[in-house]
């Protein structure tokens, strides 16, 4: 039992390897996945329906950056991790939140969303 188990978490990313990744990470973590979401709308479909604890958000979701997921996720109080292939012009977007680098391993999403816990 770690303190991800349990834990519901939000994966919104649209290249299908990553997502597939970022998934077995989680699982393997012990974290209960929802999604992934492959768009802006599904996203957003997703956090007006679903528990979440968390969420690890791609800035950019088929062309078009992320910024109403992020807002919808803010609203809620849901935090974020910013999975992100564009390093430090992610600043401005992320707003505070963690921001992990593309590709990233199982170590490193696991450490960012355990500082999301405390």
């Amino acid at each position: 039992m770690t303190t991800l188990s349990g834990r519901r978490v939000l994966i919104v990313e649209d290249e299908s390897l990553i997502a597939m990744m970022a998934e077995d990470f989680l699982i393997e973590l012990g974290v209960a996945v929802i999604g992934p979401a492959t768009s802006i709308d599904g996203a957003i479909a997703m956090i007006e329906t679903q528990e979440i604890d968390a969420a690890v958000l791609d800035i950019n979701i088929r062309g078009e950056r992320s910024d109403r997921v992020a807002e919808a996720l803010r609203l809620r109080g849901i935090p974020i991790v910013c999975a992100t292939g564009y390093g430090e012009g992610a600043a401005e977007f992320a707003k505070g939140s963690t921001t992990i680098a593309k590709p990233y391993s199982k170590e490193k999403l696991d450490h960012s969303l355990r500082a999301l816990f405390g």
